[in-house]
């Protein structure tokens, strides 16, 4: 039986990371900015991919670790891992990333994705890969529409869904039904360059934040809240299930 120790990672064509990311990942959408892609491979097959590219919006970003260079730091845009993996595929290829990206480009200090906790999962495989969770705030970015479409409130913000104002404001799309999907959005980051972590001008959340806050979610389903006398839900935390993954689409959330 195979392991999460028999998989390859390595660099992909571009077309080949958004045809994985097309037909696993649960949301079936690419980020077109992405820069760095980057196949799993078991038994010489394409199973997974995560894209890597700059932040939509890095004047926000870069300010998280001040002293950062406008290009020092990256966004996990993308996961998206086929059922066929071994279990905790997941944090190995993320493990295997993080230190071509340290080999191959010596400017990154730190990579920052995010965890949609509204649609997918709460980052469980994020805390288990030695991220940090430095946000946790309720969902204002994924939107749907009267449609039942679902998109994203920069897509709409910045021209890419039919915006004729080019605003930022979302009243306009409120007003015609829009709403933004209940749950959270959660903030992690991975300091390539330890040193960075020591510039972080925003608090470490624990991970007991997050169900504290009610902000837990389990392959698309929210994890009940931590319970008033302290205990932790039963079930979670920071062991690396598969908790990202259903029958076909992945639920990984970047």
């Amino acid at each position: 039986m195979a392991s999460a120790k028999d998989i390859v990672v390595k660099p992909i064509a571009a077309a080949d990371a958004r045809r994985v990311v097309q037909s696993v990942h649960y949301s079936g959408k690419t980020v077109n900015n992405s820069q760095l892609h980057l196949g799993v491979f078991l038994n010489g097959r394409l199973e997974g991919a995560m894209q890597f590219g700059p932040s939509l919006d890095k004047r926000k970003m870069v300010g998280l670790v001040s002293g950062t260079p406008w290009n020092g730091f990256l966004e996990l845009n993308r996961m998206a891992f086929s059922e066929a993996l071994p279990r905790n595929s997941e944090s190995r290829a993320i493990g295997v990333a993080m230190r071509l990206v340290r080999k191959l480009y010596p400017h990154i200090q730190w990579v920052v994705s995010f965890a949609d906790g509204a649609q997918c999962g709460d980052g469980t495989i994020y805390r288990a890969s030695g991220f940090v969770l430095t946000g946790i705030k309720p969902n204002n970015q994924v939107w749907k529409a009267p449609t039942g479409e679902v998109v994203s409130r920069t897509t709409m913000t910045k021209g890419g869904h039919n915006n004729a104002t080019g605003a930022a404001s979302m009243k306009v799309y409120a007003a015609q039904g829009f709403k933004p999907i209940a749950g959270f959005q959660l903030r992690y980051m991975y300091f390539i360059d330890p040193a960075a972590r020591d510039r972080l001008t925003v608090p470490v959340i624990p991970f007991e934040k997050i169900a504290e806050m009610g902000a837990g979610m389990y392959r698309g389903k929210a994890r009940p809240k931590q319970a008033t006398d302290g205990h932790p839900p039963a079930s979670g935390g920071a062991t690396p299930t598969r908790t990202l993954q259903n029958s076909r689409k992945s639920h990984v959330p970047a």
